[in-house]
């Protein structure tokens, strides 16, 4: 969708009553002593950089700024509009029992362009794990992913180049997933001596191929017959197969796939 906003605005406030053209190739004057530059312009990332307020902005160990969700939102609606709509459009929740896991969220604004009557919607998407945030917001994955995903949803409507401070965590991620990546080696190695490629598919496997589906939203019995061979069981089916559907999966979910024909997720498919 292009940015150029081709309408006209009133300035709430009776005192400042005018009426401003929006357009990419002029400035608006919101008041005399106050010029807003082009959105998006060379001079835009510096002058809503300069619209956050102490306590809004802290710095980085390499001395870059970042910016609070809550400063975000404010300045996002006094520089591009009232928010309209703030929500998450798709949550993926932890499955691990055992422990915090990983969520996924995706968040989107709604914002009324400039307060013209246009809408604009942004989203984005983040997720936690304990290898990317601190253990006090690990406890409560769902929640801290939606607040990474609104912030970086912001962002992308303000245009600017800096992180939000809920992305970031104090560990060494790093090097957490530098040692995640060695350990599942090593499990992979130690448990190659009881792979058996005609062994039945696993419970891990298919409920990660649910999960899949459910990302991709695609019908998992669709999915599963779309080969040659009809599927009635899905437990009948071999680990290597199941492998394979994984692969294809991870294409579709990619954008590498064709998902054609292959219906909406239906979590009854059981």
């Amino acid at each position: 969708m292009s940015d150029q906003v081709e309408s006209s605005i009133f300035v709430d406030n009776p005192s400042d009553y005018m009426e401003i053209s929006l357009k990419d190739t002029e400035s608006i004057e919101l008041r005399e002593s106050n010029t807003m530059p082009a959105y998006g312009s060379d001079e835009w990332d510096d002058f809503v950089m300069s619209r956050f307020k102490k306590g809004e902005v802290f710095s980085m160990p390499n001395g870059k700024p970042t910016v609070s969700c809550a400063g975000l939102r404010r300045v996002a609606e006094e520089l591009l509009g009232d928010i309209v709509v703030s929500r998450p459009s798709q949550v993926f929740p932890a499955m691990d029992v055992d422990g915090p896991g990983r969520a996924t969220v995706v968040f989107e604004v709604t914002i009324d362009w400039f307060n013209s009557g246009r809408m604009r919607t942004f989203s984005d998407v983040a997720d936690v794990w304990h290898g990317n945030t601190d253990d006090l917001f690990c406890a409560h994955p769902v929640a801290t992913a939606s607040t990474r995903a609104e912030g970086r949803a912001l962002r992308k409507a303000l245009r600017i180049k800096c992180l939000a401070a809920e992305e970031l965590a104090k560990k060494d991620v790093a090097s957490i997933v530098r040692m995640s990546v060695e350990t599942s080696k090593k499990t992979q190695i130690s448990q190659e001596g009881d792979w058996d490629v005609e062994s039945k598919i696993s419970e891990v496997q298919i409920n990660f191929i649910d999960t899949k589906c459910k990302q991709a939203d695609i019908d998992v019995t669709k999915f599963l017959n779309m080969g040659k061979e009809p599927i009635e069981d899905i437990t009948k089916v071999s680990k290597q197969k199941a492998l394979k559907m994984i692969e294809h999966l991870n294409t579709i979910q990619s954008g590498k796939g064709d998902k054609t024909d292959l219906g909406k997720y239906n979590p009854n498919w059981r």
